[in-house]
């Protein structure tokens, strides 16, 4: 089961990125509102690992800070996968799939 992680102000991503010492970490943009992104939220549920969890409607300006980091438009629900502060993988709407997410973070790390 994903270990959702939310992420609220630009502080807490900063710490979350800081954290993954250059590993692979996900971030989901994720909007309460928003019946394809509660599935998109549902699907990655089962994700076993740790996702960074912002609620649009509590955290824009990190929305906002991701957007102007990485150069991806926001879309919700967004998925997105940095590496070493590099965006790595992106995925909007109904390309989220825990499964792809799965490979591509065992990819990126060497696991496989």
């Amino acid at each position: 089961m994903a270990n959702f992680i939310p992420i609220e102000d630009n502080t807490a991503l900063d710490r979350f990125l800081a954290e993954a010492n250059g590993s692979a970490v996900v971030i989901l943009k994720h909007s309460n509102t928003c019946g394809v992104s509660s599935r998109a939220y549902g699907e990655m549920s089962s994700f076993e690992g740790p996702v960074g969890l912002i609620t649009v409607q509590n955290a824009r300006d990190v929305s906002n800070e991701i957007e102007r980091r990485t150069g991806v438009p926001h879309e919700t629900p967004q998925l997105l996968i940095l590496k070493a502060d590099e965006l790595v993988f992106s995925a909007s709407h109904f390309q989220i799939k825990a499964a792809t997410v799965k490979e591509e973070i065992k990819r990126l790390n060497g696991d496989g």
